[in-house]
């Protein structure tokens, strides 16, 4: 698992390793045949937390602020997220039997173990979301549940982050379930959703090389902004910091409703707009928001279903035609073409995909 294979850069392989992966992540967690989430024992019940606080930092802290959409408006459970280094400094108040979910590939990032010694004193109970079960992180908690990514060896993370969601959104239909949020028909329809993704995520790579195609334009541009309302916000932030990892291209990552309060002054012909639009309760929106743009000169790669491409009509440069998914399980599935784009970008750019200067696998220091 720690060989190139065939591929160029191990982070393509490992972009190619997320069907098998999040496979692997979900056979740990669903029962198929009752269509229900199997947790681990957790030495705490979510009937019983009163707020949880999800905190990381980079990639896996946008995991999280998917996780805080999934556990509000399935679970209905309050959640703070913040990211790790900002969080121990404001002496944050913390609720009696509150639970703290840290999430870390490598479960040695200083900021979030620092952060996660304080929820402790604080009297939190403690679960982590780490990729390496005896790191430092995983052995000070009361639980921990392991992402199955195998070894990530390209700095920009891409497997760890969808096994990172996969883990997360196991975790919100059980808290669901325990919180008598959702009923028996419900659990079984989020969960055959996700026992569908691995399939779905190959599919996606089906459109590699139209993105590699799409990337020679985006190479060129000096700034790129990516455009997402709801569970798609937060991979807009990601997708915008995937091509700043590895390109070294300016890019921003907005909620799209945002645009008008400012951003939208910075459309031009020549700003590239990355649109994640899956048809979700707030798509109709989000159209809204890329016409705006599109008004603007603003050149739009839109990616969502068939359908959705067909509602919005023309005016963008590009559609990429994604499958139609539950809108739960959406974010797991986009989570791959900006991966994509950010890679081949960089790989136009002739820069070093694997090894993006001045970053390191795992941050160690504060």
């Amino acid at each position: 698992m720690i060989g190139k294979g065939d591929f160029r850069h191990y982070m393509l392989k490992e972009i190619y390793e997320q069907p098998a992966v999040v496979g692997d992540t979900l056979r740990t967690m669903i029962d198929p045949a009752a269509r229900a989430i199997m947790l681990p024992s957790l030495p705490f019940d979510f009937a019983d937390i009163p707020r949880a606080t999800i905190i990381a930092c980079g990639t896996a802290f946008y995991a999280g602020m998917v996780a805080k959409y999934w556990f509000e408006t399935v679970a209905r459970l309050p959640v703070e997220i913040d990211v790790a280094s900002e969080f121990r400094y404001r002496e944050a108040p913390m609720p009696a039997g509150g639970l703290a979910i840290f999430v870390s590939q490598s479960g040695e990032t200083a900021d979030t173990l620092a952060a996660l010694r304080y929820a402790r004193s604080q009297g939190q109970r403690i679960l982590s979301i780490v990729n390496v079960p005896d790191s430092s992180i995983a052995r000070e908690s009361d639980a921990v549940i392991q992402t199955l990514a195998g070894p990530e060896i390209g700095v920009a993370s891409t497997k760890a982050f969808t096994t990172q969601l996969t883990v997360l959104a196991c975790l919100a239909v059980a808290a669901a379930r325990a919180r008598g949020a959702i009923d028996a028909g419900r659990e079984a329809e989020l969960s055959t959703a996700l026992t569908e993704v691995p399939s779905r995520l190959a599919d996606v790579l089906n459109h590699d090389e139209t993105i590699r195609t799409l990337s020679h334009e985006v190479a060129l541009a000096r700034d790129v902004l990516y455009l997402g309302r709801g569970l798609s916000y937060p991979l807009a932030l990601e997708g915008a910091l995937k091509l700043k990892e590895i390109s070294y291209i300016h890019a921003e990552g907005y909620a799209a409703g945002e645009m008008k309060h400012g951003p939208i002054a910075l459309i031009d012909d020549k700003v590239p707009v990355i649109v994640l639009a899956p048809r979700d309760s707030v798509f109709d929106k989000t159209v809204s928001n890329v016409q705006e743009v599109m008004a603007r000169g603003g050149k739009v790669i839109f990616f969502s279903d068939r359908e959705g491409i067909e509602r919005l009509g023309p005016g963008p440069v590009a559609a990429i035609d994604l499958p139609s998914v539950d809108p739960f399980v959406a974010p797991i599935l986009y989570a791959v073409p900006v991966q994509l784009l950010a890679y081949h970008t960089a790989v136009v750019r002739g820069t070093d995909v694997d090894q993006p200067r001045n970053l390191a696998k795992s941050v160690t220091v504060e």
